[in-house]
């Protein structure tokens, strides 16, 4: 069983940079990767970035690449997503993802919004 909590979102300007924060417990052991997706407003919840075993390989949705950035820390302990120059369109609620063999576990997201 893995436990995710997110946090570090608001409400910001278009332009302006978050950080949003993955708090894993439970066994971390068995991840071999995470990620954090994001669902708009009427929309289906889409990937944003994921970071896999060992913390070298990460992928990014077109749509943010260059401006967003996820890293780790300890393990798989924390995660984090960079978020710079956003966009109104980027607006939605975040959630971290973890892959634990065949299961995947989720937090309870956090709201970003940026306004124009």
């Amino acid at each position: 069983q893995v436990y995710l909590v997110e946090s570090g979102g608001g409400l910001v300007q278009a332009g302006d940079s978050l950080r949003l924060s993955c708090a894993a417990s439970g066994d971390t052991i068995g991840i071999s990767g995470m990620g954090w997706y994001r669902q708009a407003p009427g929309k289906e919840r889409e990937l944003v970035a994921t970071i896999t075993n060992g913390g070298y390989g990460t992928t990014y949705a077109d749509s943010v690449k260059g401006r967003f950035t996820v890293s780790r820390e300890n393990g798989w302990n924390m995660v984090y997503l960079q978020m710079n120059s956003l966009k109104p369109e980027d607006t939605g609620v975040y959630f971290c993802n973890a892959a634990y063999f065949t299961r995947d576990f989720w937090g309870q997201g956090t709201q970003v919004t940026v306004s124009k």
